[in-house]
């Protein structure tokens, strides 16, 4: 498994933010759309029925950078697991042909995102929805290269990049 960008890539699925939670709750992409799934149910959107997709509330990264994130993260986990608070949410907002959809998605950037990383992955989902890049891009590299774990952050970028070109 690994984050690239606001993606979580498994050798078998891509997700928006976090993979399922313990409740199985998620938002996976796919070929076809996106699904949402909760508790009650699953909801599912094709890329075609969709004008926009923009993932909203994005932690980012603090002005000191990367170098603190392993102990922010420590901290994190530890005033979470203290307070019984998850990783942070982020809104990810469907403008669909019977209007807007609004969708919960955890973060799975301890720290925050990086402001180009970020963009970047926006621009990503931007194009799905366009029909100018498709998921399955990075379905692939995920059974390819998920095993080995998030790559680097400029690995990650150049990754989005590519991906966005199709």
């Amino acid at each position: 498994m690994a984050m690239v960008g606001l993606f979580w890539v498994t050798p078998d699925a891509v997700y928006v933010g976090s993979p399922p939670a313990a409740d199985g709750g998620c938002v996976r992409l796919g070929a076809d759309g996106l699904e949402a799934r909760d508790p009650d149910g699953s909801r599912s959107w094709a890329w075609d029925g969709l004008r926009a997709a923009v993932v909203e509330d994005v932690p980012t990264e603090g002005p000191a950078g990367r170098a603190p994130k392993f102990l922010g993260s420590i901290v994190s986990a530890a005033v979470g697991a203290f307070l019984g608070e998850g990783p942070p949410e982020m809104t990810l907002r469907l403008e669909t042909e019977y209007g807007p959809q609004e969708l919960k998605v955890h973060s799975a950037a301890a720290g925050g995102y990086g402001a180009e990383e970020a963009a970047l992955s926006q621009e990503l989902l931007a194009r799905f929805v366009a029909g100018t890049a498709d998921p399955r891009v990075i379905e692939a590299w995920g059974r390819e290269h998920g095993p080995e774990g998030t790559p680097k952050p400029r690995e990650r970028e150049a990754l989005l990049r590519a991906w966005a070109e199709g």
